[in-house]
């Protein structure tokens, strides 16, 4: 598909999983709005970018807030005229601390923006997108193997991160009338900032300490491309991306 005049959102794109998916979508010749609650980290993923940094709009946002995230879409309709792929990558979690000795707003603060957040930036993409000439356009959300099987001390992340599954199969269906595809990856162990801790060592379910392998970044990214470049005819429901060796298939 050509990425002539294609637009793409990608939220958290100030660190991690996010920008190496921004800077993916600029090399492949994508108009691509940066999303992300600090200016200072959307600025260096557009220098990051080169000369590609001018197809780039950098837009702070804080998706946990229905008024930051409608400003958010009205600068990328201004600025662009319509937008063709949304990554609802931002997101958060909580201290791993034990389940009855988390706070409330710990709870909150990740329910914010994992869930609340993703379901925001859809809405408005749904706004946008089955309005435009030509319609539709693709949803790709950042689920996370937590979509799945839960770590110690994890509540609220694997909690939002299965509630997330859930708006990603319910837009997939509300989608369809509109030429809107969603679709969800699951990561699992990217190196990144979020997961420098599994280089020393993590809780394992039975307990112990565990190093666990980790895999470039950038092969995230050149996923969640492949799943952009679809034509809306098709759909990848569900993929999962993860370091081949993490302890996940199977019992650790």
């Amino acid at each position: 598909m050509s990425t002539d005049n294609q637009v793409a959102l990608i939220t958290g794109a100030g660190s991690g999983v996010g920008r190496a998916t921004a800077l993916a979508f600029l090399n492949a010749g994508w108009k691509v709005v940066l999303a992300g609650r600090r200016a200072d980290a959307l600025a260096a993923t557009v220098a990051a970018a080169g000369a590609n940094g001018g197809s780039a709009l950098a837009v702070p946002a804080d998706i946990g807030r229905p008024d930051s995230v409608r400003a958010l879409f009205d600068a990328t309709q201004a600025r662009f005229g319509r937008l063709d792929f949304l990554f609802n990558n931002a997101g958060t979690g909580a201290p791993p601390v034990l389940l009855e000795d988390l706070t409330y707003e710990q709870w909150m603060t990740v329910v914010n923006a994992n869930l609340t957040g993703t379901f925001l930036c859809m809405q408005q993409a749904f706004r946008l997108m089955k309005n435009q000439t030509p319609r539709g356009g693709r949803i790709v959300n950042n689920g996370s193997i937590s979509a799945y099987a839960p770590r110690p001390n994890s509540a609220p992340y694997t909690s939002t991160k299965h509630g997330v599954s859930g708006l990603t199969r319910a837009g997939a269906l509300d989608g369809r009338k509109y030429d809107i595809a969603v679709g969800q990856i699951d990561i699992g162990n990217a190196v990144t900032e979020m997961t420098e801790r599994m280089a020393n060592g993590v809780l394992q379910p039975d307990g112990s300490m565990r190093v666990e392998p980790r895999m470039d970044v950038d092969h995230v990214a050149q996923s969640v491309l492949h799943m952009a470049g679809l034509p809306l005819e098709s759909n990848v429901l569900f993929m999962t991306v993860m370091a081949t060796k993490m302890p996940f298939v199977g019992r650790g």
